[in-house]
């Protein structure tokens, strides 16, 4: 008879606000999750009322009962990745950065959300510096696109050079890797890994894709890799997989709403799981 403890599936946290439209936050993470294989466990760290075209209100959650969520979880049944999406407030980010430290949580993946799709700030400005001082420390990666490392980074980041440099420098500010999104530039989407510690350059590459559905793809982006991670992958593994299932969740991209629709998880999961 099978024990219970060997069916134990890999376990991941995300630590992220809700989307009340299902394509990015907890949600998107959460079916990301799921669909390639892996027990998912939230806390919540803020509410939003959103859409495909905007965000209408936020609730930035107390970081005491973040750190309540993140200890009920980790108390009991622990994780083998995890990953942090919006924060909201400086006082929220030092909360979840202590949390990660005091329960030794591994391959955490920060995904720094600083803005919605629809432009609308996600991130208090005096969270970013929080972000840098006490979230990439505890970081295995960090996930930023091109804006975001721009905001960390205090100099415009726009080519692939440029990139690599925004790369080597998020790691010698404290983060254990950095993945670099090109997916704002012009022509293919590019992003670029660096992980010192594997002494791994990794530029990857894959075709633009003519769709405006695509709410929610750093959210899913970084998701999968944490779910890849605790599945026991190493690092560009893990990344190099996310690349082609965030990719074909575009690529297959639900028409819902009036602006920009969600990546369909359920069917890029099924080439995945």
């Amino acid at each position: 008879m099978t024990s219970p403890e060997s069916r134990r599936p890999p376990v991941a946290l995300t630590i992220a606000g809700s989307d009340s439209g299902g394509g990015a936050g907890i949600q998107a993470d959460l079916k990301t999750f799921t669909v390639l294989g892996v027990y998912g466990m939230s806390a919540l760290t803020a509410i939003t009322a959103q859409n495909t075209v905007e965000v209408r209100e936020a609730l930035v959650l107390e970081p005491s009962l973040v750190a309540a969520q993140i200890d009920a979880v980790m108390d009991d049944i622990g994780c083998d990745a995890a990953k942090t999406g919006m924060l909201g407030s400086a006082a929220v980010v030092e909360t979840v950065a202590n949390a990660i430290a005091s329960h030794r949580i591994p391959n955490v993946v920060v995904d720094p959300v600083m803005v919605a799709k629809s432009g609308d700030a996600l991130l208090a400005e005096d969270a970013r510096r929080a972000v840098v001082e006490q979230l990439l420390p505890v970081a295995r990666l960090i996930t930023p696109n091109l804006p975001e490392a721009e905001a960390l980074l205090g100099y415009e980041v726009g080519a692939d050079d440029q990139m690599e440099r925004a790369a080597r420098e998020l790691c010698a500010m404290g983060a254990g890797a950095a993945l670099v999104k090109g997916g704002h530039l012009a022509g293919d989407a590019v992003d670029v890994l660096y992980d010192p510690a594997a002494d791994t350059l990794l530029t990857m590459t894959a075709p633009r894709l003519d769709t405006e559905n695509t709410h929610g793809t750093g959210c899913t982006f970084s998701a999968a890799i944490a779910a890849f991670l605790a599945r026991g992958m190493d690092l560009a593994e893990a990344v190099r997989t996310s690349k082609r299932f965030v990719t074909e969740a575009i690529r297959r991209g639900l028409p819902l709403g009036s602006g920009h629709g969600p990546t369909d998880h359920i069917g890029a999961g099924k080439l995945f799981a």
